[in-house]
């Protein structure tokens, strides 16, 4: 439940960096909304490494499906539209290898 919680924070963080940027550059926003944005991604960074994982890379992989979903929540309600059908089906399935990857270690040893 712990890592659940620190993902959501991450993809939370992670995704509002990015976003400031997208809004500098795309949505011709002051520079000034990078501040926050650099923070928010440096917190992201921290937020990785409370993951309860064996290797940053197993982490950072399992991590990966959360995004994809966080991503979806964003463009719904920050940015207005409606994820599609096969949003919602791609997403559970990355989420699905994200759960496979971050648990697998505990219950197979191949």
């Amino acid at each position: 439940m712990k890592n659940i919680l620190i993902y959501g924070a991450a993809a939370l963080t992670e995704i509002a960096g990015c976003f400031s940027f997208w809004a500098w550059l795309r949505l011709d926003k002051s520079p000034l909304w990078l501040i926050p944005g650099m923070a928010a991604l440096a917190v992201f960074a921290y937020l990785l490494t409370l993951i309860e994982a064996d290797n940053a890379g197993r982490s950072y992989a399992a991590y990966g499906g959360v995004y994809i979903a966080a991503s979806l929540v964003w463009l719904w309600r920050i940015e207005g539209v409606r994820p599609l059908a096969t949003d919602l089906i791609g997403a559970t399935v990355c989420l699905i290898g994200a759960a496979i990857i971050l648990m697998g270690p505990r219950f197979i040893r191949l």
